[in-house]
């Protein structure tokens, strides 16, 4: 009997997917994971700077239509690879939201040469064009709901 095993793109946005449970903003919760030859080198969740509140502590802190409390995912991750000495040039990412237009730029200018998502969130067209005029590949996950069965199977909610 053979073990049918989860795809690649589907193991790692659903571990973008967890990571985005440790979000602390209030208006969405993304992970992404950045990935080099099929293993982790980086993940990240949008949050505030170390140290300071939070979205869910205090609200968001809204200038412009925007938070600026809060880091986006991507740019953790990214960041996180530059406090750890990890290269970036060549990597994917996997992300739960499209990235917005700065992230997109940002992941750009790391080397990013794919970019896996799992739902469309504002996809800004500038971003498109400046992902099709650096050849960046962006391909949309769908996660079959087996895959998520299998991971919750067996687990009891807590009261």
């Amino acid at each position: 009997m053979s073990i049918e095993r989860i795809p690649w793109n589907q193991y790692f946005m659903l571990q973008a997917k967890l990571l985005s449970l440790r979000s602390t903003c209030t208006r969405l919760a993304v992970g992404a994971i950045l990935v080099r030859d099929n293993r982790m080198i980086a993940g990240g969740y949008n949050g505030s700077v170390a140290g300071d509140v939070h979205c869910v502590d205090e609200g968001c802190y809204m200038v412009d239509g925007h938070c600026v409390r809060t880091i986006h995912a991507e740019m953790n991750a990214v960041l996180q690879c530059a406090k750890f000495g990890s290269a970036t040039d060549g990597a994917v990412i996997y992300v739960t939201d499209f990235p917005c237009l700065q992230c997109t730029k940002m992941l750009l200018q790391a080397g990013i040469k794919k970019i896996y998502y799992l739902r469309n969130y504002h996809n800004d067209p500038y971003a498109l064009k400046l992902l099709k005029l650096k050849q960046v590949e962006v391909e949309q996950v769908k996660v079959d709901a087996k895959y998520l069965d299998a991971v919750l199977g067996g687990i009891e909610p807590e009261n």
